[in-house]
């Protein structure tokens, strides 16, 4: 898939003040400090998301639309971020579960996983929740650049093995790095192949 242009849209405190339309929305979620917003520009375009040394800093359910509308990609805010008082983990923890499981435009969940760490359990928990809950997700591990080629295969192999422990199959895996742009082509054909999936129904 080529990119040939993006641009935001709107930034939404709760799932049903989101635009109204029938366009696939492809949600992008994870830890705070997790790459989020760095991995967005890398699809789209440098500048399009906000990136921040500060963690926790997306607070709403950004959109940025695609290729004139043929698809949304949304930036949901980091989950667990400890800063937070528990009221606003709450609150934070119920705007995203109500948008993942009741925004019908939502079609697959990317799942973040900083491919530095070994499983936290504050991912597990999530992963195993959306499987739980039926979500359609895939687990996409940022800034491999930080490590070898050697070692960032072997990381994959090592959370895939734990996570096979309690999943009979695994969603789709992909490894990205926003610095060296590995991965880009990936997450995009797969984006365009799901787009063209839906057409056909």
């Amino acid at each position: 898939m080529i990119v040939r242009n993006a641009k935001y849209v709107v930034s939404s405190p709760s799932a049903n003040l989101c635009p109204q339309t029938n366009v696939p929305e492809y949600a992008f979620i994870g830890r705070s400090n997790v790459g989020k917003s760095s991995l967005i520009n890398l699809l789209t375009k440098k500048g399009l998301a906000k990136t921040s040394q500060k963690p926790g800093k997306t607070m709403l359910i950004n959109h940025f639309e695609v290729n004139d509308g043929e698809f949304f990609i949304v930036d949901l805010p980091g989950y667990g971020y400890a800063s937070r008082g528990k009221e606003q983990r709450e609150e934070f923890s119920a705007m995203i579960k109500d948008y993942i499981l009741n925004r019908q435009q939502m079609t697959l969940l990317f799942v973040l996983l900083d491919i530095r760490h070994d499983p936290q359990k504050i991912d597990v928990e999530f992963l195993k929740w959306l499987g739980e809950n039926g979500v359609p997700f895939a687990i996409v591990f940022t800034k491999a650049d930080k490590l070898g080629p050697v070692a960032a295969e072997n990381k994959v192999a090592e959370y895939k093995k734990f996570l096979m422990k309690d999943w009979e199959e695994l969603p789709p895996v992909f490894v990205t790095s926003s610095e060296d742009r590995r991965g880009k082509e990936d997450l995009l054909n797969y984006i365009e192949q799901i787009n063209s999936e839906l057409c056909q129904k």
